[in-house]
Order: structure tokens, then sequence, then C-alpha cells
């Protein structure tokens, strides 16, 4: 077990709510953080067929065995007892009282914003960040064992193999979990169109050549796309729009938010292999907006983060608003630079700088290699650092 950097968030907030809300893909680890944050509370899954039904079917009995407070795990498995705990926390509004995690947050933010709003702090708990991940023994020390082995907790505690794990987490997590909620009864279907995503990470969303190339109407992969959102498997990034004089593309970026499931659905073998795999640049660009992703959801900011790119000439992997500025990002997988590497970063700050009341741009790059350094135009930061991107943005 590894120090989560949302544990001290976790603790704030439960000082302020009778309710916190742990939200995340499964087996991100929010039933051990929120175990670890409260040892001696009673602790309850749900996920357990009789305490379920249990709960469904006597839900003021049930409350009442733990008046005191508990651990409920996957709440989003019994609904109705968001409209029991209102009037519960209600008449003993003791802060910290109860602790939930779920792993549907489609699901959970409506039933929160019905029966909880303004008594239930909610925080995210995403797979470890590589920083988080040092902790453990076998945290990966090249990026494309990093790549390709992804964050996902149990490999690094249990030593399982990366390959093994992510081929069970997909046939018991994904396609169960998530092919349930969309009641979606053609496997062969739906898997490819993960597989599609994946090749897509890091591009521009497409419904309509993502629909035809799975065989599926625009309107069902715009559905299946908003629930793999919803369980934490990808992350649609936005455009961002300013006062320049350019016709800018709006569409959202997607990009996986664990870059070793990507990697198991394009069938990537072995770190090797991905070194030489033409999604090898597609992949790090999403490993690196995940991770500032990441750091900014665990030190519970709430990140605003896009992308921009002009139909016609300047891109930018990825804009970060500070409130106060800009911090404009770019990606490259390779260990060396290439003498052209922050010719993109400069031209979006020279088209900033030319429009009226622009933000202040800090430009960095995150790179392969190995040494972070300051260069005259730019902050460029190893792989190992990508963490420190997200410092600057809270600092700035």
């Amino acid at each position: 077990m590894i120090r989560r950097h949302l544990l001290s968030k976790l603790l704030e907030i439960s000082g302020h709510y009778p309710v916190s809300l742990v939200v995340g893909p499964r087996q991100s680890g929010k039933t051990t953080l929120c175990r670890s944050a409260y040892p001696d509370r009673r602790y309850v899954s749900l996920e357990a067929l009789d305490v379920r039904e249990y709960a469904r079917s006597d839900p003021r009995g049930f409350l009442a065995e733990f008046s005191s407070g508990a651990i409920f795990d996957e709440i989003q498995t019994v609904p109705e007892l968001f409209n029991y705990l209102q009037p519960e926390v209600d008449e003993r509004p003791q802060c910290g009282r109860f602790i939930l995690t779920g792993s549907q947050n489609l699901a959970l933010s409506q039933a929160v914003s019905q029966s909880l709003a303004g008594r239930c702090g909610i925080l995210t708990l995403l797979p470890p960040s590589y920083d988080e991940l040092c902790a453990f023994p076998t945290a990966p020390q090249d990026l494309f064992t990093a790549l390709w082995q992804g964050a996902y907790p149990r490999i690094y505690d249990q030593r399982i193999p990366a390959a093994q794990w992510l081929a069970d987490y997909l046939a018991t997590y994904v396609q169960r979990d998530v092919r349930q909620l969309l009641n979606v009864g053609d496997l062969h279907s739906f898997t490819n169109f993960l597989k599609l995503c994946a090749g897509r990470t890091a591009q521009e969303i497409n419904l309509s050549a993502l629909g035809a190339d799975a065989g599926i109407s625009y309107n069902t992969a715009r559905a299946w796309l908003t629930v793999l959102e919803a369980s934490y498997i990808v992350l649609r990034l936005p455009a961002w729009h300013a006062n320049v004089r350019k016709q800018i593309v709006k569409a959202p970026k997607l990009h996986f938010l664990d870059s070793g499931l990507a990697c198991h659905l394009l069938g990537i073998r072995d770190p090797e292999q991905l070194r030489h795999h033409p999604c090898r640049g597609a992949l790090f660009e999403s490993w690196v907006v995940t991770e500032i992703y990441k750091s900014l959801l665990h030190a519970g900011v709430f990140p605003n983060l896009y992308h921009y790119r002009e139909a016609r000439g300047v891109e930018v992997d990825l804009i970060i608003d500070t409130g106060t500025g800009l911090i404009a990002a770019e990606c490259k997988s390779g260990e060396t630079l290439p003498g052209d590497a922050l010719s993109r970063l400069l031209s979006f700050s020279q088209r900033l700088s030319a429009a009226k009341e622009s933000p202040l741009v800090t430009p960095v790059l995150i790179y392969g290699g190995v040494q972070s350094q300051q260069r005259t135009q730019a902050q460029v930061y190893s792989w190992k650092d990508v963490y420190q991107v997200a410092a600057l943005t809270r600092s700035n």
C-alpha cells in the first residue's frame, strides 16, 4: 500500500461535510484510500448480493445499523440509499459521518445533485500518478515500460504481470460493467469500438467516422463514448477558444486515461514493441495529459485542460488555464529534442501576444529524455518530472 496524494484532501473535506464521496474507476484504490483514512470506521461492501438486497429492501433498517457512520463501498449499486441518507444526515449533520465510494460518475452525479446537494463533498481518485507509483519497489524506471504497464496499483502491489491483469480487468470490469450500463448485447461490436477508441487516443473525435468504422450508428457511438467517459476509461479534452483571428478547430480530443489499457487494446505485447509502434507519440501525449489531470485531481483542484489547433497552422497538445494565465504544453516522446521542438509553442505565444487582452502564456515541453532543463524560450521537463507541470499550474 502506498500513500495517495488525495488522502489529505479527503480528510479535509470530511471535516466540512457529513458525507464524502470518492469516485473513480474500478481498481483505482478508492477502498484502500478510504479505509486507510478511517481505519476504525465500519466498512460495508455493497457489491455483496445479500448486503445489497438488505440495503434495497430495508434502507432505513440498514442505515440504522450504521448510525455512528460507515464506509459504503460501490454506492452506485444501491442508488436508493441516497434518498434515505438525506434525512439521516439532516437530522444528525456530524461532519465525516459517511464515506462513500463509487465507480460510475454519471449515475452518482445525478444522485448526489438530487439528494445530497450541499451535504456531500466529492473527490475523484484515478490510478496513481507516476510520482505516486514510484513509492512501489517495482515502479518502472524507463518510459516505455511505464506507458505499457499503465498505472493500476494491483499490477505493482501484487506484482501481477501487466498483460495478464489488464486482460482480466478488461473482461471483468470494463466489458461487464459498461455493457450492463449500456445494455449492450453485441460484445464483439463493443470490444471493436473500444479498440478503435484506443487507436484514436490523442486524436480529435469524429463520431461519424468512429461509428462507421465500428459498424454502429452515430447516436450509438455517442452514447457508448459518453459512458466510457463516465466510467473513467477515456477523457474528452475540449478545444480552447480565444480571441485569436484564426479559424480554430473546435472538436474535442480523445485521451485514454490509462496508457496500459490502451496498449492492451492495441495488441502491443511488450515495451519494446511500443518503442517502435506508430501510436507511440499519441500514447505518450495521452499519458502526459493524464498525468497532469491526475496530479490536479488528487490535489483537489478541478483541471481546466484544453487543446488548441488552427485549421491551417498552429497546434498545441495541451493548454492549461490557471485562472491567471495559460500554460501551453507540447509532448515529444523522443529522448532527444529536435531543433524545431519549441516552434509550435512559440507560434502560439506570438498569436496570443498579437491579440488584445491576451493572457500570459508559459510554454513548457515534456519529452522522453531524463534531463529537465531551463531554456531561454521554454521550460523543458523530463517525463519523470511531469508532475512539476501540475505544481506549476497550482502556483500560477
